[in-house]
């Protein structure tokens, strides 16, 4: 297959459509019941397409298809998770005093970037963008270069779905260019990444550097 190697440009074109879909409101401001059932509709669109989301999984990175069956119904199951727990997340409420009560309300943070690994190129993205979705977020995935199209396909899958336009973007490429671009980004509200320790380090670095009030890191 030949897959595009996005860089900069590309990266900054994906999180400028996640802003505006955020500020716009098209998810962020859906409830949570509302996006629960999109979110479930997403799960469906997995379970429907497994026997093409395994073979895929298997030719993109030499996983047995058993284990990456395996991988595509847990996913679903994750997924659906999520999805169930949506409208079951309560704020909080702390007592202050005699004549003080304090409420915490959940709101979702903006625009979170994804960079994910090889190894399990479906689970590690639903782990990901599962929760920043359900929490109203906007999502710009950067697979791992080395298994890009089982991403390709979940952007696909999120349309049909019914995901809103700019909320979920999928960018494949390189760490060293698109993934550094994601982490270091003035736009992007929050980094999520699995992988080597030597390179979370990097990423929490670029992710420090740019902003006075730093990017919030995800592990």
């Amino acid at each position: 297959a030949q897959i595009a190697d996005c860089g900069v440009e590309d990266i900054d074109r994906a999180v400028a459509a996640a802003r505006r879909s955020f500020e716009a409101g098209t998810w962020s401001d859906l409830s949570p019941r509302e996006r629960k059932r999109t979110l479930l509709a997403f799960a469906q669109q997995l379970v429907e397409h497994r026997d093409e989301l395994a073979a895929l999984m298997t030719i993109d990175m030499g996983k047995p298809i058993s284990s990456s069956e395996w991988e595509v119904d847990y996913s679903a199951e994750c997924l659906q998770w999520f999805a169930e727990a949506l409208d079951h997340m309560y704020g909080d409420v702390a007592p202050l005093g005699p004549n003080l009560l304090g409420t915490i309300t959940r709101e979702p943070v903006g625009v979170v970037g994804a960079i994910t690994p090889w190894n399990f190129p479906l689970l590690m993205p639903v782990w990901k963008f599962g929760p920043a979705l359900g929490a109203g977020n906007s999502v710009v995935l950067k697979p791992a270069e080395q298994t890009p199209l089982i991403a390709i396909r979940l952007g696909e899958l999120a349309a049909t779905a019914g995901i809103p336009d700019g909320v979920f973007n999928v960018v494949p490429g390189r760490g060293e260019v698109a993934g550094q671009r994601i982490a270091r980004h003035e736009d992007v509200d929050a980094v999520t990444f699995t992988g080597s320790t030597s390179v979370g380090r990097l990423i929490m670095g670029l992710s420090l550097i740019h902003i006075s009030e730093p990017t919030r890191l995800l592990s």
